[in-house]
């Protein structure tokens, strides 16, 4: 046998396939349009529900601002009158007013800067710490937050009391200081620190929450170039975590803004139902104005105007997100 027969020939490899044709597609007009649709659907139950608890108070405040309606008009005694844009003008040419509006932005920013310097402070402090201390302040944040505003408004009058006050025990426990006694309400800036310090404590749980489920995304191998590269502690936070959270921090921030700018219940009901002059902020200005004064009309021209104000914070949101999704 010869060593031609003794050898197996080479397998030969099948011809390689075309791959099959894509489908062809179909015409615009052809196309199924259920997957349009279904979106709409979908959100149409929560649209419907915003739509009657939101759209009729929004319509009848926006009626009610261009209307003549007191008691005489809420008891049918006399017609709604409309009177255009008068509300607004009264509204805009009266000083308080714009004392009010200062006031209400001034305590608005200082709230919303402490909260977000806290909860970062708090948020960065959270990553150092071992797995039982940060679970144990997690449901301190969580128990801070659940609890209801008229609840943590009772108990801050109780810590600021003038004469039962156990902030003002603790001050009078410092060498040289003697605060049993002290009226913290006596004077508007004082109060209004405090109730600042209420919104604060009420709002930096949801903060630091945030943060920290952001401060998980951070990707530690920049952090490690960065400290290779010799950045410090500071240089890795503003070069690093910064770009990485800005997002989350303009929506916390602008978040923040729209409700200490609507802070309500808080001066409400720390200064007893009546807050002084010197306490006033919008919200409270406008519902003076419609319940106790009885001018239904320049109260809803008053929170039309805070409203107008709020949509301008958001829009100035909505621009910041779509420039960084530009950027992204």
């Amino acid at each position: 046998m010869s060593a031609a027969d003794t050898t197996t020939p080479a397998k030969v490899p099948p011809p390689r396939q075309a791959p099959p044709p894509p489908p062809a597609e179909l015409p615009r007009a052809n196309r199924p349009s259920g997957g349009t649709a279904v979106p709409w659907l979908l959100l149409a139950p929560c649209l419907l529900i915003l739509a009657l608890v939101m759209g009729y108070p929004l319509a009848r405040l926006v009626t009610l601002s261009f209307q003549k309606f007191g008691q005489s008009q809420l008891w049918g005694f006399q017609p709604a009158e409309s009177v255009g844009f008068d509300n607004f003008a009264k509204v805009l040419g009266d000083g308080e007013f714009w004392t009010v509006v200062v006031r209400t932005v001034v305590f608005a920013a200082g709230a919303v800067v402490f909260t977000m310097v806290i909860g970062m402070a708090l948020a960065l402090l959270l990553q150092r710490v071992s797995g039982w201390l940060k679970v144990l302040i997690n449901i301190v944040l969580v128990a801070s937050w659940g609890m209801p505003v008229i609840v943590a408004t009772t108990v801050f009058k109780w810590l600021f009391d003038s004469d039962y006050g156990v902030f003002n025990a603790l001050l009078s426990k410092l060498p040289g200081v003697e605060m049993i006694g002290h009226n913290w309400f006596a004077s508007g800036p004082e109060g209004l620190a405090v109730i600042m310090l209420l919104v604060v404590w009420g709002a930096v749980p949801f903060v630091v929450i945030t943060l920290s489920a952001g401060l998980t995304q951070v990707p530690k191998e920049l952090e490690e170039a960065a400290r290779l590269d010799g950045a410090g502690a500071w240089g890795v936070f503003r070069y690093v975590t910064l770009p990485v959270l800005k997002p989350i921090i303009v929506m916390l921030t602008t978040l923040s803004v729209i409700w200490d700018m609507g802070v309500f219940p808080q001066v409400f009901v720390m200064r007893n139902g009546h807050p002084e002059p010197e306490f006033q902020v919008l919200n409270t200005y406008s519902y003076d104005r419609a319940f106790v004064v009885n001018d239904y009309a320049q109260g809803s021209a008053i929170a039309l105007i805070t409203v107008l104000l709020l949509l301008g914070v958001v829009a100035v949101y909505m621009r910041q997100m779509l420039k960084i999704g530009e950027v992204e």
